[in-house]
């Protein structure tokens, strides 16, 4: 099994500010993609389809990282942490709420063999 993070990153913009937030979601796009242990970061919008109708906020990063470290890293990256606070905490922000999950690929009490 991988040692990869997946994130899903939801954001519900304010009303009105939606191709805003998402406008400057995807400036956060090239540099994060120069991280060495990123190995996807895309910012995604939801789109109608009657085989998808499930409840989810409007905007989502869909992320794929090589480990815990590196996402870790990323989160502490100055153009991150200035995103947060700019337009998540700020009470002036394009985002009213937002949702970052990680995951693993990996089972519970998986036991991988040891390599030497």
């Amino acid at each position: 099994m991988s040692k990869k993070v997946y994130c899903v990153a939801q954001f519900l913009p304010k009303k009105g500010k939606d191709a805003e937030l998402f406008q400057v979601l995807q400036r956060l796009e090239p540099n994060t993609l120069r991280e060495d242990g990123c190995l996807q970061y895309i910012v995604t919008r939801q789109i109608s389809s009657p085989f998808a109708e499930g409840k989810s906020f409007p905007i989502a990063f869909n992320e794929i990282w090589a480990d815990l470290p590196s996402f870790e890293a990323h989160c502490q990256r100055a153009e991150i942490v200035q995103f947060f606070e700019r337009y998540c905490l700020a009470e002036d922000g394009l985002a009213a709420d937002w949702n970052v999950c990680i995951y693993s690929d990996e089972p519970a009490n998986f036991d991988a063999p040891k390599l030497a």
